[in-house]
């Protein structure tokens, strides 16, 4: 079967018609990098930027270079913590979101190495009053 519309195509749309769902990708970005999947995560924010405020302004308010920016958020990218954080908060600042991670006890049994195990939970809210 044949595909009539490039996915990208149809998260960009998805994203600029359905807020939830651009805020669902935010979450799904942070998750995959605070699982250690930190590829999955550039690439997720790159297409959620590409559907929100573009790369241009994403360098205007971070003050970096337009390719800086592009390689950073590329499947190769190796972005400073720094560089993400201030990506994420232009992101934020875009969607209208908070986002809140906190740490909580894992429910696996721990191991011998590591006898007090946690994993991070995370929420997104929406700041705007309802």
């Amino acid at each position: 079967m044949t595909l009539t519309k490039d996915f990208r195509e149809t998260v960009v749309g998805r994203v600029r018609r359905d807020p939830e769902f651009a805020r669902a990708l935010l979450h799904e970005a942070l998750t995959e990098f605070l699982s250690g999947n930190a590829a999955s995560a550039r690439l997720i924010l790159r297409d959620l930027v590409n559907a929100t405020l573009g790369f241009g302004e994403l360098a205007e308010q971070t003050h970096k270079p337009v390719k800086s920016v592009h390689r950073m958020l590329s499947d190769r990218g190796n972005p400073s913590m720094d560089n993400i954080a201030s990506i994420l908060e232009a992101v934020q600042s875009t969607l209208s979101s908070d986002v809140v991670i906190q740490v909580v006890k894992a429910h696996k049994r721990p191991s011998r190495s590591n006898p007090k195990r946690t994993k991070a939970a995370l929420s997104l809210s929406d700041p705007r009053p309802s």
